[in-house]
């Protein structure tokens, strides 16, 4: 058998010849070149030639011995392994192994017309990259290596690095035997990364398992800070079903990491080094949105080839400006995961927050804190502690697997510290800055990775309770039932329920929380008094030239991400109803609103997007509106306007949004009306004709039918949502919407609260009710039981019919 085949000459059934990862690479250029997916050339040592260096050498009975005394336990596993690494670095090349990678390197240096070529040289094992175990960084890489002799080096502590002590314990843990997995090395032409950028890619939600996005990191120079998580990347989201559609720019997420170092190319012994990178470097985005694009349409072709969803690592190549991939393996994590039930968790009560990053599972962990800086000093380690350090590698894997949750310094979302947490199911905060100065030994913390894609770490010991939704036999029901959310973040958590869309999108949770910025003061900064108000605002939009364009496109992309979470299904999105006191709490807010002696009535809903004092503010509404429904592709949103008092200002506002590239129809935008106010009902007819839909909001439509204020607990006891008058007012506007076939439904709480009104909402004929995620399947299921009651109901009345015309 050959000891040497170019990469082109193999494919993914060729794993037991030369690895998982080498075959994975061969497997795309022979398939995926074609589709424009580039892969570096190159050649690999096959699985026979780590077999004769054994051979030549001798080395299968040390080998077995020392493992025999690691299982016997005469030796510990740092000793085995060194024992067996030593053996295979002291080795010799067998004749004619040494002279086939020879002439294969020389081969590629002619192929690429250069003189000792720069080559990537990188371990694949024949037990790596397989869909139930990942063995992600178990072996070593090695990175600008020139000349034959260096080669023949790199590939020897390749062989080597089969016995890490990290790939002994992962083989243990997965039941494969050490003797039976041999080792392929691919030798690649190196991606000058180190003059451009480099990262990892998944073809799923790697928290969630929600399989319509493309998650992206990247950070400058070579991608190996990335993997190892010693640097803070961007992040991109992509959305994968509207990549097809080239007009469109379907990037939900674009997060700027820190990037504070780089890895670069060394002249000298040390190929690699790492050095600071500048100012500019850390302010912008490694990648353009053509290239983000370019990425994620790979990762769907790639996806599409193997049949299952995908871990990629790429790199650009500074000289040329090209993208490549160099590796693409199984997903190991989020893929095989079968989900019967929903784990959620709520935190009753916490203590103080001390630090948050990004966050790495769903869970809720209290415990007390064990700070190491190496995995040497395991023996410190307390099983059931919180793991906190800089960064991880694979060396840090025993320690992790006894941990109650991880908290690193460093690293993204496809950090190895990431990974692992996810493989091993043990909940992680990974980028968090400064953990490891905050926190101290034997502190007792709680970490919380359940409240979106940012995790915290709260002081003591925080009161939690978790619970499960059960996702099987959910009945089917004719009225639709939807799902409120707010905040993006969270937005994937809840993909697996099978709502019907999206009833109520609270854009001021965006805005409050991602923005943070008042809208007028974007427009009018150059009079912004407030001196530390403009500080901050020239802090939250560096990197935007035009300022407005900070709100519209933070405030496109968060509502993007929700809009993504249930495409196809509509998704209607609430425009901005802070009162004018929470308007007044956003950054530089205080100087463009008035004083109210009760908000709740004011200057809040549709008065405002007309209005001098606002409409400039509300025309950056729409623009993102605008951006989110036509250059990123997300029709399924549906606008809705909020608190409209009269038909005049029904008008006024739909004038607004007209004149600001939101006309009703258009595009086949839609536009609905919250029905809150007693006029919304009582004008039903006139509102329908102006508005494609209602949006009945219970709370506000209680509050304001029986003049009764809903936070006061004097009158708590009045306040009631099944009040004959308040539905009277929902059951009229039922009929007068049906009438003139425009759609209706409700967002509130009172059907899981109320059977019977979930009942009385099903026989006035609701189209749709809309609930919180933890409420979805009781609702779901109280009204498939009103549907069927109705039904049974409904069949009796007509068989007695049928019986008195029979008489």
């Amino acid at each position: 058998m050959p000891e040497v085949v170019w990469l082109e000459s193999v494919g993914r059934g060729d794993v037991a010849r030369v690895g998982g990862k080498n075959a994975s690479l061969g497997e795309m250029i022979s398939h995926l070149a074609a589709e424009g997916v580039r892969v570096p050339t190159g050649f690999a040592t096959t699985a026979d030639a780590y077999r004769r260096f054994l051979d030549a050498n001798h080395l299968a009975q040390p080998i077995s011995n020392a493992l025999d005394e690691l299982a016997a336990g005469k030796a510990t596993l740092a000793e085995a392994g060194q024992s067996i690494r030593r053996a295979f670095l002291r080795a010799e090349w067998p004749r004619e192994t040494a002279a086939a990678i020879g002439a294969a390197y020389r081969e590629l240096c002619t192929r690429l017309g250069e003189r000792d070529v720069d080559v990537a040289v990188r371990s694949s094992a024949t037990a790596e990259d397989l869909p139930d175990a990942s063995f992600a960084g178990q072996q070593e890489t090695y990175l600008n290596v020139r000349g034959e002799t260096a080669l023949l080096d790199a590939c020897r502590r390749c062989y080597a690095s089969l016995f890490t002590d990290r790939a002994i314990s992962y083989r243990q843990a997965k039941g494969f035997d050490h003797l039976k997995v041999a080792l392929s090395v691919g030798i690649q032409k190196m991606v000058r990364a180190d003059k451009a950028g480099a990262g990892v890619m998944f073809s799923i939600d790697t928290e969630t398992g929600f399989g319509k996005v493309v998650i992206i990191n990247a950070a400058w120079g070579l991608g190996e800070n990335v993997v190892q998580g010693t640097v803070d990347p961007d992040e991109y989201e992509v959305f994968k079903p509207l990549l097809t559609d080239t007009r469109l720019v379907p990037i939900i997420e674009k997060t700027l990491g820190s990037k504070e170092r780089k890895l670069i190319y060394e002249v000298g012994s040390t190929p690699t080094r790492n050095v600071p990178t500048s100012r500019m470097e850390r302010e912008s985005y490694v990648l353009s949105d053509a290239e983000i694009l370019d990425l994620a349409r790979w990762a769907c072709l790639i996806e599409a080839h193997y049949g299952r969803p995908m871990d990629m690592e790429w790199a650009k190549d500074g000289g040329t400006g090209q993208l490549f991939v160099v590796q693409a393996r199984p997903e190991t994590v989020q893929s095989r995961r079968e989900a019967t039930a929903l784990r959620t968790y709520s935190i009753r009560s916490k203590g103080r927050k001390l630090a948050s990053g990004i966050a790495v599972g769903e869970a809720v962990v209290a415990g007390r804190v064990c700070l190491i800086a190496s995995p040497r000093q395991i023996e410190r380690f307390v099983d059931g502690a919180v793991l906190v350090t800089h960064s991880t590698d694979p060396d840090w894997v025993p320690i992790m697997k006894r941990a109650a949750a991880i908290v690193t310094d460093h690293g993204g979302r496809t950090s190895h510290a990431a990974i692992v947490s996810r493989e091993l199911g043990v909940p992680a905060l990974v980028g968090t800055g400064n953990a490891t100065q905050i926190l101290r030994d034997e502190q007792e913390v709680t970490v919380s990775c359940a409240e979106g894609d940012q995790g915290f770490i709260y002081e003591g010991r925080a009161e939690y309770e978790s619970r499960d939704i059960a996702l099987e036999a959910i009945p089917r029901t004719r009225t639709r039932i939807m799902l409120n959310l707010a905040n993006p973040a969270a937005a994937f958590r809840w993909w697996r329920l099978p709502a019907d869309g999206v009833g109520l999108a609270r854009m001021e949770f965006v805005v409050n929380n991602s923005i943070k910025i008042h809208p007028m003061a974007l427009v009018r900064f150059d009079k912004l008094a407030d001196r530390e108000a403009r500080e901050r605002i020239v802090e939250l939009t560096r990197g935007y030239t035009d300022k407005t364009e900070y709100f519209v496109e933070r405030l496109a992309r968060g509502l993007g991400r929700i809009a993504a979470a249930f495409h196809p299904q509509p998704v209607i999105v609430r425009l901005s109803d802070f009162k004018t006191n929470e308007y007044a709490n956003l950054i530089g807010g205080a100087e463009f609103e008035p004083q109210e002696e009760n908000p709740m009535l004011g200057f809040r809903g549709a008065s405002r997007y007309y209005s001098p004092r606002y409409r400039e503010g509300f025309a950056l509404e729409c623009r993102a509106l605008k951006k989110l429904r036509e250059q990123m592709g997300f029709t399924n949103v549906v606008v809705m306007v909020p608190f409209c008092r009269s038909i005049k200002e029904a008008d006024l506002v739909l004038e607004a949004m007209a004149q600001n590239g939101l006309r009703r129809g258009e595009h086949g935008l839609e536009i609905y009306v919250m029905c809150e106010i007693p006029s919304n009902a009582i004008l039903a007819r006139q509102f329908a004709g102006r508005f494609d839909g209602f949006s009945i909001g219970s709370n506000d439509l209680t509050q304001l039918t029986l003049g009764v204020d809903r936070d006061s607990e004097e009158l708590a006891g009045l306040f009631d949502e099944q009040d004959e008058a308040v539905k009277w007012m929902i059951r009229r506007v039922i009929e007068v919407a049906h009438e003139g076939r425009s759609k209706v439904g409700l967002c509130g709480q009172a059907p899981s609260d109320h059977p019977e009104f979930g009942a009385f909402l099903v026989d006035c004929g609701i189209d749709s009710i809309s609930v919180s995620p933890d409420s979805f399947v009781t609702v779901k299921r109280k009204v498939a039981a009103a549907e069927d009651r109705a039904a049974n109901q409904t069949d009796a009345r007509t068989a007695v019919g049928e019986r008195r015309v029979a008489k």
